[in-house]
């Protein structure tokens, strides 16, 4: 029995780990606490409006490129910002809200490391309306 317990906590403590590892940016930068998700290098450009729409107006392409930039693609799959990740869930099949997309941004949660801290509050803004408006295949 303490033989099976302890694969089930090699074989839980390798998937965390590789659920971390997957997630951020996929620069080559050096692994953080977090995950090696690692903040934008640039601050945010000015969006200069508040179009959130499928239509690609500038908070749309802002919120793209946090998620690009963040490292998001390298767990979530998400059709609209071309991402194929497969460590994290599947952005296609879901229909989280805006405030349920930035609590998990912000905080993280369930092998996701938490980027408050990584983004400012207006880009964790921009990447949750986003992804807000684009899951679920909209």
């Amino acid at each position: 029995m303490h033989r099976w317990l302890r694969r089930l906590t090699a074989l839980v403590a390798v998937a965390a780990l590789a659920a971390l590892v997957g997630c951020g940016g996929d620069d080559g930068d050096a692994s953080t606490a977090t995950g090696g998700a690692t903040a934008p290098a640039t601050a945010p450009a000015t969006t200069g409006g508040a179009d959130t729409g499928a239509g690609g107006g500038g908070a749309e392409a802002e919120g793209a490129r946090v998620f690009a930039d963040a490292g998001c693609g390298n767990c979530h799959t998400l059709a609209a910002a071309d991402a194929s990740g497969r460590v994290g869930p599947d952005l296609d099949e879901l229909t989280p809200s805006v405030d349920q997309v930035r609590r998990m941004v912000t905080n993280g949660g369930g092998g996701m490391p938490a980027f408050d801290g990584q983004l400012s509050p207006e880009e964790i803004d921009a990447v949750a309306e986003y992804v807000a408006s684009v899951a679920g295949g909209s």
